[in-house]
């Protein structure tokens, strides 16, 4: 690793979010010293569609690093490097003679792709890019993004062939922007990043130039792949000359935040979505149960680390979704009050396949269900069910990892914002019957950024130095009783069946 000769004491990290962009400030102990957050819009033009507007972002994430700074009377002389992490997948394309974006950003949420993912699949089906990239066809993920904005938006193509045009998912976008953007902009991405656009061949960790082909998406829109954690330039602007030093997709950040270098090690990041990653060493472990094979993360020139995931699509946004469509509730935390008013969930489930299933299933055909219901059913026993829909999804994922990689969860390790919930913790560690820790800092997803650009410029040593500062916070240990947990699951996993087929494909040609 390099060292610089910046003398600064601080480490920032920036996280581009789903719902909103903050810079963490973080001091050698890994403690946080000052966050500035600023939401965004959701854009919704329609059904399935979920867009972003890029220039607004680029603006919230210039605040937010002022902000941070000011809160911690701060300069950019106090600041020793500078970390990324992002939600994954959100593709955007832009000019890059003029900085503009050609289109608002294609969420990862979105399902336009849909139709042009089974004309991918060519008989095929899902898994015909499978072996190279870890990845089911599915419109998660950036590369028919791509090839849906060149193929809707006028002149696109031409333009991106002339090479005019420059594609990445949000560390790309936020980093050429960091660096100078169309004068002198770094154009790269990191390994955890492209293993998530569907175009990147796991193996040799750069772009596969046969599903390029395929997927008709010109090389010269695609940045460069660099490592996790390394000198990609330096910054311009308010943070003038500090190295620009790790970009890590927000689930593997959270992987690296949690210290689980070890293979075996897992954790469970709960926000808008949940996403499970599974540390698997250097090796890529194929899977048959409906996860995705994703690179874990790779320091300066050492072997990557691969990672099983499991991702679900709907989690803390059901808990919005509670609050903004139905009013039952008009914060986020007072779900936990109302799900305590009664001792179960009277029977009902609720399962938010808003955008179809994501792991285990991968059926975009899916819509969300309410079942079971009776006049007995109150709105607490729907808070309650939105709860255990979280920890019966994990429940799922937790056993197809353990069929991938035949590892038996002994613990998992948890962060994100809805880890707050004591009620829906206790739910995890009942279904799973495993314990569940919550770490002293929970903001790891921005503090595996930060760690990663520490290691990158000298301001920490080794891994076994991160791994000493992880301290558990809470621990909730399993209470439910085998008899319950396994009832309660095959209720669920009716309940789940009956989310599959409700669109038809004639439903989302017309979509």
């Amino acid at each position: 690793m390099t060292t610089l000769s910046n003398g600064g004491q601080f480490i920032a990290a920036l996280d581009q979010g789903t719902t909103s962009s903050r810079c963490i400030i973080f001091g050698e102990d890994g403690r946080i010293v000052a966050v500035d957050q600023q939401e965004h819009r959701q854009i919704f033009p329609q059904p399935g569609w979920v867009e972003h507007d890029g220039a607004e972002i680029w603006t919230r994430v210039q605040s937010v690093i002022s902000g941070a700074l000011g809160k911690a009377h701060l300069s950019r002389d106090d600041i020793r490097a500078i970390g990324i992490t992002n939600q994954r997948e959100t593709t955007i394309l832009w000019d890059k003679h003029t900085g503009q974006p050609v289109h608002n950003a294609i969420v990862w949420q979105d399902t336009r792709t849909e139709t042009l993912c089974k004309e991918l699949g060519r008989g095929v089906g899902q898994d015909r890019f499978r072996k190279a990239t870890g990845l089911p066809l599915a419109s998660y993920f950036a590369g028919p993004k791509i090839r849906w904005l060149l193929d809707n938006v006028d002149g696109l193509r031409e333009r991106a062939e002339a090479g005019d045009i420059l594609f990445g998912t949000m560390d790309s976008w936020v980093i050429w922007n960091l660096t100078g953007g169309p004068d002198g902009g770094v154009h790269v991405t990191d390994v955890t990043n492209a293993s998530r656009t569907m175009l990147m061949d796991l193996h040799t960790l750069e772009w596969d130039q046969r599903i390029l082909t395929e997927m008709r998406v010109p090389a010269q829109v695609l940045p460069q792949i660099r490592s996790s954690a390394e000198i990609y330039g330096t910054a311009v602007g308010v943070l003038e000359g500090v190295p620009v030093a790790s970009a890590l997709g927000d689930q593997q950040a959270a992987l690296f935040g949690q210290t689980c270098f070890n293979i075996g090690e897992a954790k469970s990041t709960y926000g808008t979505g949940t996403f499970l990653l599974l540390n698997t060493g250097e090796k890529a472990v194929d899977s048959h149960h409906g996860l995705l094979t994703t690179v874990g993360y790779r320091i300066g020139d050492q072997k990557p680390v691969y990672a099983l995931e499991g991702s679900i699509a709907v989690t803390g946004s059901l808990v919005q979704w509670l609050r903004d469509q139905l009013g039952i509730i008009s914060t986020a935390a007072e779900i936990e009050t109302l799900a305590t008013t009664v001792a179960d969930n009277g029977g009902a489930y609720i399962v938010p396949a808003f955008s179809g299933l994501f792991a285990p299933y991968w059926r975009s055909d899916a819509r969300g269900v309410i079942t079971g219901l009776t006049r007995y059913v109150t709105k607490g026993h729907l808070a309650r069910a939105v709860l255990e829909a979280t920890a019966w999804q994990t429940r799922e994922v937790v056993d197809a990892m353990a069929k991938d990689s035949g590892v038996t969860l002994t613990a998992l390790k948890v962060d994100g914002g809805m880890t707050s919930n004591n009620l829906l913790m206790q739910n995890i560690a009942d279904v799973l019957d495993a314990p569940v820790e919550r770490p002293f800092i929970a903001e790891t997803t921005a503090l595996g950024a930060a760690y990663a650009a520490g290691l990158a410029v000298g301001f920490w040593p080794d891994l076994e130095t991160l791994r000493a500062k992880w301290h558990r916070a809470a621990e909730w240990t399993p209470h439910m009783d085998e008899d319950t947990r396994a009832r309660e699951y095959k209720n669920w996993v009716k309940a789940v069946e009956r989310t599959m087929g409700w669109i038809e494909e004639e439903d989302a040609a017309r979509d």
